[in-house]
């Protein structure tokens, strides 16, 4: 499956490696929003390096974390917590349906 398919699938979706800190860092940031984000961990799948290949050319770089928000690639961590330190994640979260307003 290539890497818009499985977007295109949840509001959150972060490509990861289950050896990198910060993309763990960004998973629980997100999961302090209450939010239950789609994570593929490129190191885990048969199709990874494909994936991470699809990653780069999509202007992931470097290719993780990759976050996805509404279908839309946001980037990487710098480009998620300036949204944060502009206090606009949670926004963000909240018009593609990635949490409820509750959270």
């Amino acid at each position: 499956m290539a890497v818009m398919d499985l977007v295109g699938q949840r509001p959150l979706v972060i490509f990861s490696k289950s050896n990198c800190c910060i993309c763990y860092s960004i998973t629980q940031l997100f999961h302090g929003f209450g939010a239950n984000p789609a994570i593929y961990e490129l190191d885990q799948l048969q199709n990874g390096k494909q994936l991470e290949r699809e990653l780069v050319g999509l202007g992931g770089q470097p290719s993780v974390p990759a976050v996805f928000i509404g279908g839309k690639l946001v980037g990487g961590s710098n480009e998620i917590m300036s949204l944060q330190v502009r206090g606009e994640l949670k926004s963000e979260l909240l018009r593609a349906k990635a949490i409820h307003l509750w959270n």
